[in-house]
C-alpha cells in the first residue's frame, strides 16, 4: 500500500462516518440554532481538534495502551459519561429557565441570554471535551490507523495526516450544515423552537451518557 492510496481509502472510510449522525453533528446544530455560526464553528472546531489528538494519540501508541487497560478505559468511559450527562443537563435546566421567563411575561430574550454567557472559547472547549471523553474516538483510531500506515513510514507523521484528512471532511460536513441552518434560522430562532432544540438536545445528551457509563456505547 503505497501513502497515496493508504490517505485516499481512509478518507473513504472517514467520510462514511463523518455523515453519519451522531452526537457531534447533533451538538454542531444545536450551536448553530440557538448561538448562531460563530460558536457553531468553534464548537466544530473544538470537536476537531479532539479528532487530531486521537489521531496523534493512536500514532504513538497511547490509545493501545487505553484499549488494553480496562481500568483506564472505563475511567475514561465514566468521566466521558459524566460530562455529557452535565451537558445535557445543563440544557434541560436552561430550557425550563426560559419555559419560566416566557409563562411568567418576562420579556428578556432568552437566545441573548445565551449568547451572552456563550463565548467562543467555551463553546471550543465544549467540542473538545466531547470529542476527547469519548473512548469510542480512541478505540476507533486504535482499530482503523494501523490498516492505512504503510509499512517503512512514520507511524506519527501518518497518524496526523490520516486525522488531518477526517478533519477536512468533518470541516466541509459542518460547514454546511451550520451554513444550511443560517437560512432557516429565522423560523428556527423562536423561543419555542429553540426550547424545544435544547430540550431534545439536552435528553439526547443524558440518554448517550446514561448508555456510555452502562457500558453500552
Amino acid at each position: 500500500m503505497t501513502v497515496s492510496s493508504a490517505i485516499a481509502s481512509f478518507a473513504v472510510v472517514a467520510g462514511m462516518l463523518t455523515v453519519m449522525p451522531g452526537l457531534d453533528t447533533a451538538l454542531v446544530l444545536r450551536s448553530a440554532i440557538t448561538q448562531g455560526r460563530r460558536r457553531a464553528f468553534a464548537t466544530a472546531l473544538g470537536i476537531l481538534s479532539g479528532v487530531l489528538v486521537w489521531g496523534v494519540a493512536a500514532a504513538v501508541g497511547a490509545a493501545a495502551v487505553l484499549t488494553a487497560s480496562r481500568l483506564l478505559y472505563d475511567a475514561l468511559r465514566l468521566a466521558g459519561a459524566g460530562y455529557l450527562v452535565w451537558l445535557g443537563i445543563g440544557m434541560l435546566r436552561r430550557t425550563l429557565k426560559e419555559r419560566g421567563r416566557s409563562g411568567s411575561g418576562d420579556a428578556t430574550d432568552g437566545a441573548g441570554a445565551t449568547a451572552a454567557g456563550e463565548t467562543w472559547a467555551r463553546s471550543w472547549a465544549r467540542g473538545l471535551g466531547t470529542s476527547l471523553l469519548n473512548p469510542k474516538n480512541g478505540v476507533f483510531y486504535m482499530a482503523m490507523l494501523p490498516q492505512f500506515i504503510p509499512g517503512g513510514s512514520s507511524h506519527l507523521l501518518m497518524g496526523v495526516v490520516l486525522a488531518a484528512v477526517h478533519d477536512l471532511e468533518g470541516l466541509v460536513w459542518f460547514s454546511a450544515l451550520i451554513f444550511g441552518t443560517q437560512l432557516v434560522r429565522r423560523w428556527l430562532d423562536r423561543g419555542s423552537v429553540r426550547r424545544a432544540i435544547d430540550a431534545v438536545t439536552g435528553s439526547v445528551l443524558v440518554g448517550f451518557g446514561v448508555k456510555v457509563a452502562l457500558g453500552g456505547a
